[in-house]
């Protein structure tokens, strides 16, 4: 614990040098009491002026390093990562890093600035401290110290120290909860809160907040329906975040009614309320109704912040609200003095691209203030399949690979791009990489939740119990929408087979086998809701449109990046099937 932190070596150049004489010969106490220095210290910290602060009351700050603790703890609403390392350097050359407290204080600046791997040099020392002093089987202690490890992205050492209390408690059960939430396990999640309650412990407001958490990862509906009967139960929904909680748990599971219902009937509010109800209306494509969200939370005196903002754009570019868009990114920038993350540029870049401002928004990757990643360059790479722009498409391509050599789905997407152009010599080449690289595509998985039961359809798979109905049933489906107009586009298909072949093949994408099983087993007039991993393709959604139509279902599909809402309704007393305009609000 006495070794140098390895940051403190590269922070000395940062740290005034009249510091580094008070930490050698400033050992007398000011008279001023220590309470009064303490208000006036944090009154400095609060205002965001926190080297005036030290420079103030330096002296006492050495012969008092509990004083630290107000700096470090500065650092997080200023996102001052770089004073926060120069504080961490200054408390180690001090002398005063054996301090526990001081330890947390740090661990806790770098977990909450986003460095998990300093948080996890800092998590450790204190863990061999409790370990050291008997601490580790507190109940409390233990807890604080698997969240740590869990927030540092090291969940199974921080099932090791749950595992290792004697006793739990509703706070270890949390602990274990939330990290298996926050570390891509939602089936755990839940599977821990089932046994939580076997055991006799009561649920509260975190637990809640988690499990609903990932019944939305997962859009199990009907779990998600059993919890929020436990939180009125338990007379939870005066809580604000979960509510919040609610609100994104409805949203992703394709209710956006009952989104909208726990938002209005809300006791209180804050800004992750109004932000994720902002999303909710984003993500089913209503992006009119996310920005009068977003105008009322601004009236009623709410101050948006990165994470509104993020909600915004995301429905702007999600319903096609271009030039709404570019104006919610001015205003983040110039009336809210935010600065865009690279969350927010994706959206600007995906708005852009579907409008088929390519060019532009190239010109927006390339000169954003933050380093782009995959992600931003495989938008755009979809909007050039959108627009079939075949040069730009390969310049992206290779753009992507730089970053990551092994995305299958950028070679997918580049050699559909060159083949829609008859590029087909490229097409080789695309595909031959794949092969050398061993890069298999993707499979297309959807699912629909029926009784508690999820029930998951892969294009070829024909390992259903029920196969064999839903084939024949899926074969008639698309026979009766074949009589109402619907034409296979089988130039999407881009294999060398004949027209039957890609016709079967199209039938039986797996948003489709999904829908044909869930009209078989549910009854007439009732929702169905279908969640797919990989965007729904242009001819499936055209094609549930049609099945909408003649079965008079409401069918809504979640794909990888939005909801498709498809529901039969009447416009001055004719079908709203003038597919001139689309049944769903989204912008493909």
């Amino acid at each position: 614990m006495g070794k140098l932190h390895p940051i403190s070596v590269s922070c000395f150049s940062l740290i005034p040098r009249k510091f580094f004489i008070f930490s050698t010969f400033s050992t007398k106490p000011s008279n001023t009491s220590s309470a009064i220095v303490a208000n006036q210290l944090t009154n400095l910290c609060t205002r965001g002026r926190l080297k005036e602060a030290f420079e103030r009351f330096c002296s006492e700050i050495w012969s008092d390093p509990n004083l630290f603790s107000l700096l470090i703890q500065s650092c997080i609403p200023t996102k001052s990562l770089s004073l926060a390392k120069q504080l961490h350097a200054l408390i180690m050359t001090s002398g005063c890093f054996l301090d526990k407290f001081l330890n947390n204080h740090l661990m806790n600046v770098y977990g909450k600035l986003g460095e998990m791997d300093i948080a996890f040099v800092c998590g450790r020392q204190v863990h061999a401290y409790a370990a050291k002093n008997g601490y580790e089987l507190n109940l409390v202690v233990g807890s604080a110290l698997a969240n740590m490890y869990m927030r540092c992205k090291s969940l199974e050492e921080g099932e090791r120290v749950i595992r290792g209390m004697p006793v739990h408690s509703v706070a270890a059960c949390n602990t274990l909860i939330a990290g298996r939430a926050q570390n891509g396990c939602p089936e755990g999640a839940l599977e821990q809160y089932n046994l939580m309650k076997k055991a006799g412990f009561q649920p509260d407001k975190i637990t809640f907040t988690s499990v609903l958490s990932s019944c939305s990862e997962l859009a199990t509906l009907g779990q998600g329906q059993q919890i929020h009967a436990e939180v009125i139960k338990r007379r939870a929904t005066s809580v604000v975040s979960v509510v919040s909680s609610l609100i994104s748990m409805y949203s992703r599971c394709g209710c956006l009614e009952d989104s909208v219902k726990a938002f209005v009937q809300r006791k209180e509010a804050d800004i992750v309320l109004w932000s994720s109800m902002i999303a909710a209306y984003g993500f089913h494509g209503k992006g009119e109704k996310a920005i009068a969200v977003f105008n009322q939370m601004i009236r009623e005196g709410f101050e948006a912040n990165e994470v509104t903002f993020l909600s915004l754009l995301y429905a702007c570019s999600h319903c096609g609200l271009k030039d709404k868009g570019l104006e919610s990114l001015d205003m983040m920038v110039k009336k809210y003095g935010l600065k865009p993350r690279l969350e927010h540029y994706t959206c600007v870049v995906d708005l852009l691209g579907r409008s088929g401002c390519l060019s532009q928004a190239e010109d927006m990757i390339r000169s954003m203030p933050v380093k782009p990643d995959a992600v931003i360059w495989k938008t755009l790479l979809s909007a050039c399949k959108t627009h079939k722009n075949a040069d730009m498409a390969k310049r992206i391509a290779e753009e992507i690979l730089k970053l990551d050599p092994l995305d299958s789905a950028s070679y997918v997407l580049l050699s559909s791009i060159q083949a829609s152009a008859k590029r087909w010599d490229e097409v080789s080449t695309v595909r031959k990489a794949m092969r050398d690289k061993r890069l298999k595509k993707e499979p297309g998985i959807s699912w629909f939740e029926f009784k508690n039961e999820v029930h998951q359809f892969v294009m070829r798979d024909k390992s259903h119990p029920r196969w064999m109905e839903i084939d024949l049933f899926l074969k008639e489906l698309m026979s009766d929408i074949k009589k109402c107009g619907y034409l296979p586009d089988t130039g999407s298909i881009l294999h060398d087979m004949d027209n039957e072949e890609k016709e079967y093949d199209l039938a039986h994408h797996s948003e489709r086998l999904a829908i044909a099983f869930a009209l078989m087993v549910t009854p007439s007039g009732f929702p169905i809701r279908v969640m797919k991993n990989l965007r729904v393709c242009s001819d499936c959604h055209t094609a549930i449109k049609y099945i909408s139509d003649i079965k008079d279902r409401e069918i809504i599909v979640r794909d990888a990046s939005r909801f498709h809402h498809f529901r039969e309704e009447a416009t001055n007393g004719s079908s709203i099937l003038d597919f001139t305009t689309p049944k769903c609000g989204c912008s493909l």
